[in-house]
């Protein structure tokens, strides 16, 4: 059975999959498209050229007709689990006969962690949702039919999410806005938090963000003149300490809930665009509550596609199980030739790059499928020696980001322990551990942590090769890992634009599959 299918709106991606295989999962804004792109008609037709035959079952997501998961349902809509949350009916494509499935948004990030997910077929197992508008729990059974137990909170991201604006005086006090990147640099700045509980100010605004319906619709900044956060800033440190304990205050809701509830003693499988926020699946991985925890690469809205595509399965064969690879992508495309008379192309030796890295230089790398997700996992990097607090800051100038932002490491799996204290092996770059030397200060967060990700030559040969190499001369098997995008969009995946971002923002070389690229000098 082949299923094709699409996710709308933000986060767009087509996914296939057949007779269990995980053939790709083509995100929108991936190829130096917008970030969170929608749909376009250049990723459709790339998947379709990616298909020897028509499908059997062709999947559209449920989502809305607008940008606001309140608004009017397209397909099976954004909420619901039971019931009138999956649909089957015929259909045609080409003029041929196809099956046309959708099942509702709130399905689709269940069913992404449950089809990835390293649990044996047959085994129930715990759900949890958390993203811009869902918060729940649910249990999926031996069939892998879903209950939904409790609404733990609602709008969880969103809620998140709105403390950065509420400080941040260049958001406007429009309501309706939301900045999908804003989460990611607040999980970033909570790092910078002073210990302690909250003081009574606020108290007060955790406690008002939290009791808030439908806070983005319904809560403009303007509203907010009572609060001394209001466009305080979000490198003031009052802004990060309050940021820090609102974060406690939502991990504390879900984790009560599952500490007394959740009690049969099975996985939790997480999913959502809070599943991207590594303090977080920390906690939930040494809580102690639950035998595993596992979060997929993609469990934002890049692997809703990927998701529906999983429960058509399920709903066609009776079975969510998929062999899978976080590769998934299009290949690398080589458009166009580095001038040899700028640049001196030869065969890759892991050696040399690792020299070059180790000389304080730093290189694009890219080959292979580009992973699923938004972490660069290896091929779609930059990459750097991990000892200098001025690699961080150079990087960060590289990337166009705030120098608050922390670079996270890779390293080889076998030696993560010898650097990394708690959540490894981390294949996905989704948790954060305790940085053990002093030497990684490129790495290191300001509060010691560090979002490492680990490799096994299994996983990434080529990158397994050049870790090794470079602890060969440096004793160390780390390097810094951020992704290759131009600001604001995915991942480049080809030459034409890896030149062009190498020679606007002044990496010393570059790595293409099996070549090493670097300038001429005179």
């Amino acid at each position: 059975m082949l299923i094709l299918s699409f996710k709308e709106g933000h986060d767009s991606a087509v996914a296939a999959l057949e007779d269990g295989n995980l053939l790709f999962l083509l995100e929108s804004e991936k190829d130096s498209f917008p970030r969170y792109n929608s749909l376009t008609a250049e990723i459709l037709m790339t998947a379709l050229e990616r298909l020897d035959r028509l499908p059997d079952v062709v999947c559209i997501g449920g989502w809305v007709k607008g940008n606001c998961s309140v608004e009017r349902q397209s397909q099976t809509g954004y909420f619901g689990v039971g019931p009138g949350s999956v649909t089957d009916v015929p259909g045609t494509m080409f003029g041929h006969p196809v099956r046309r499935f959708s099942s509702t948004h709130e399905r689709s990030h269940i069913m992404s962690a449950q089809g990835l997910a390293p649990v044996p077929a047959g085994h129930p197992v715990y759900h949890l949702v958390w993203e811009g508008n869902i918060g729940s729990f649910y249990r999926a059974d031996e069939r892998g039919e879903v209950t939904h137990l409790r609404q733990v909170l609602a709008d969880p991201g969103n809620k998140y999410a709105y403390l950065f604006a509420l400080a941040d005086p260049k958001f406007p006090a429009n309501k309706g806005l939301l900045r999908l990147q804003d989460a990611g640099k607040q999980m970033a700045l909570t790092g910078f938090a002073e210990p302690g509980g909250p003081d009574r100010a606020e108290r007060e605004l955790i406690d008002f963000i939290l009791a808030q319906d439908g806070i983005i619709l319904n809560l403009g900044k303007d509203e907010m003149s009572w609060s001394p956060y209001l466009d305080i800033g979000v490198e003031s440190q009052a802004y990060k300490n309050v940021a820090a304990k609102l974060s406690d205050a939502i991990f504390e809701r879900f984790h009560e809930y599952a500490a007394e509830h959740l009690t049969e003693g099975l996985p939790l499988l997480i999913s959502g665009g809070c599943g991207l926020n590594c303090e977080w699946n920390r906690r939930w991985r040494e809580c102690g509550l639950f035998p595993e925890v596992f979060v997929p690469p993609c469990p934002n809205d890049s692997g809703s596609a990927l998701g529906t595509a999983i429960d058509a399965q399920l709903h066609y064969t009776g079975s969510a199980s998929v062999s899978w690879d976080v590769y998934a992508g299009d290949p690398f495309v080589e458009d166009t030739a580095f001038d040899p008379a700028e640049f001196h192309r030869r065969p890759l030796d892991f050696a040399e790059v690792a020299k070059f890295l180790a000389d304080g230089n730093i290189i694009a790398w890219a080959g292979g499928r580009w992973e699923m997700g938004p972490r660069a996992l290896g091929n779609r990097s930059i990459l750097a020696a991990p000892f200098g607090q001025e690699t961080t800051t150079r990087l960060n100038k590289i990337k166009q980001r705030e120098g608050y932002r922390p670079i996270a490491p890779i390293c080889l799996e076998s030696d993560a322990a010898q650097w990394f204290e708690g959540s490894v092996p981390d294949p996905y770059m989704l948790y954060f551990s305790s940085v053990r030397s002093d030497r990684l200060r490129a790495v290191t967060h300001v509060d010691g942590t560090a979002r490492a990700q680990t490799v096994t030559p299994r996983q990434n040969p080529r990158m397994a090769a050049l870790l090794a190499a470079f602890r060969e001369i440096t004793g160390f098997s780390v390097l810094c890992n951020t992704s290759l995008n131009f600001s604001g969009r995915g991942f480049i995946n080809r030459t034409s634009d890896l030149i062009e971002y190498g020679e606007q923002h002044g990496l010393d070389g570059y790595v293409v599959e099996d070549a090493f690229v670097t300038r001429r000098t005179a």
